[in-house]
């Protein structure tokens, strides 16, 4: 029990981490990315291959999330030819085009067969040991992203990434640069997804293309719409409830003793049922974003 929970926990860090950056760009700024994914996929592949050939640890997490930020430079610019809708569609169709390069990439990236060359970080301790390890600094890591995320929306960037979210028309006639943010906001976010890719390919010591189906995308999006959205202690109790939730569902197979196909359909299943409920029920999430109030009267 002690190992599912610890398991649970490092998983909802890094997928909180990820939670963390697509709230920066959705739930601040407005910006609807359907294909987060593909900033995980650049930071696991980057360190996938890096130790493939050998590569030190350190370099391949720097390398990743420095890809990671060329590649959001490129959505950001992107983003200002389409609408909002159009460059939605537009991630999740370069997260696709990343995931099936990956998958018949053979000579780059092992094809459909994954990249299993990646080592743990802590080595020589316990099971246990290892896992608290671990859980202490996808902890940690977690606690430094939301804090450059808290401190980046806090001031007078914060409320024009708001104005943004709520007004561009009017943020633009004000003068602000429009563009700008959004990228600005992207160069910000997308080392922060690579950077939890990295750690999670070490954690699992494997990075393969079913890592990058949409459906990651889909987890992390429940997380924050749970949590609620643009609540930046909202996503993160987010992550930790549905990553639960989802763990919790692996043993529908043990208990009804349905089929493997049936249960990892229903596992799916239950996490939709889940958003649904909470866009019905409470849309906000289970802790809404707090209102700021401004004196105008000076």
């Amino acid at each position: 029990m002690l190992e599912f929970l610890l398991g649970v926990g490092i998983l909802a860090c890094l997928y909180g981490i990820v939670a963390v950056a697509l709230n920066l760009q959705a739930g601040t700024t407005g910006l609807l990315n359907f294909g987060i994914v593909a900033f995980f996929g650049i930071g696991a592949y980057a360190t996938g291959i890096g130790s493939m050939h050998g590569l030190a640890w350190p370099f391949s997490i720097l390398i990743g999330m420095a890809l990671a930020a060329v590649a959001a430079l490129g959505f950001g610019r992107l983003g200002s030819q389409l609408s909002d809708v159009y460059w939605a569609i537009a991630t999740l169709a370069l997260a696709e085009l990343l995931r099936l390069v990956a998958l018949n990439s053979d000579g780059l990236t092992r094809g459909a067969n994954g990249i299993s060359s990646a080592k743990p970080f802590f080595t020589g301790l316990s099971s246990t040991g290892t896992d608290l390890a671990w859980l202490a600094l996808s902890a940690a890591v977690l606690a430094a992203c939301a804090l450059i995320a808290w401190q980046a929306t806090k001031f007078q960037f914060g409320r024009t990434l708001r104005m943004v979210r709520e007004r561009e028309s009017l943020a633009a006639a004000l003068s602000h640069d429009v563009t700008g943010a959004k990228v600005r906001v992207l160069l910000l976010s997308a080392p922060m997804a690579a950077l939890a890719g990295s750690l999670y390919t070490h954690y699992i010591s494997f990075i393969g293309p079913q890592q990058l189906e949409p459906f990651t995308t889909f987890l992390i999006w429940t997380m924050i719409v749970v949590g609620g959205m643009g609540s930046l202690r909202g996503v993160i109790v987010g992550a930790f409830v549905v990553e639960l939730l989802y763990e919790l569902t692996r043993y529908i197979h043990d208990v009804t003793g349905i089929s493997a196909t049936s249960a990892a359909g229903l596992r799916v299943l239950v996490v939709g049922a889940a958003l649904l409920g909470f866009l019905f029920f409470r849309p906000a999430g289970i802790i809404p974003e707090r209102l700021r109030r401004i004196d105008a009267s000076g």
